[in-house]
């Protein structure tokens, strides 16, 4: 009987361990935080908005007097979005011709842009600039990193 008991103690008391016992799968949150990357280079894109945009938004997009801080409202703004607002606010005649695309025309445009799949955005003041056009997504992908505390002011690692 002692026998009996002393082996059901142990027998609980293993169980109990292996209930305190916690295994962490790193994995899955590995690449649940390599699909939340905005596409495009944070450093393709901070080489072209330091060379086309800093002039009036500052090197850090933190604004200046003639132009706004850009960190706010790219902060909350996910790349669709980020997208919708240029091309909703540039000229579409120059990709597009007269017509507009709407609806799912247009969600599928979006997509394409996002994901490097489409022609260039042409942008009014950088219809000449293929360096702009190419690099939406980068611009993007180093706004939101300013935006969110990932990437101070000073230049991104390569």
């Amino acid at each position: 009987m002692p026998r009996l008991l002393s082996t059901l103690s142990a027998a609980c008391l293993v169980a109990l361990a292996g209930c305190a016992v916690e295994v962490q799968n790193t994995q899955p949150a590995q690449a649940l935080k390599q699909q939340a990357q905005p596409p495009g280079s944070v450093y393709a894109g901070w080489r072209v908005f330091q060379d086309k945009c800093a002039a009036c938004h500052g090197p850090a997009a933190t604004g200046t007097a003639g132009a706004p801080n850009l960190l706010p409202a790219v902060r909350n703004m996910g790349p669709r979005q980020f997208v919708g607002l240029v091309l909703n606010r540039y000229d579409w005649s120059a990709q597009l011709g007269a017509t507009k695309p709407e609806g799912a025309a247009r969600d599928a445009l979006v997509d394409d842009l996002v994901q490097r799949k489409a022609y260039v955005l042409s942008m009014p003041a950088w219809q000449t600039e293929p360096r702009v056009n190419a690099h939406i997504a980068d611009l993007y992908a180093y706004l939101a990193a300013r935006a969110q505390g990932t990437q101070g002011p000073d230049r991104p690692a390569p």
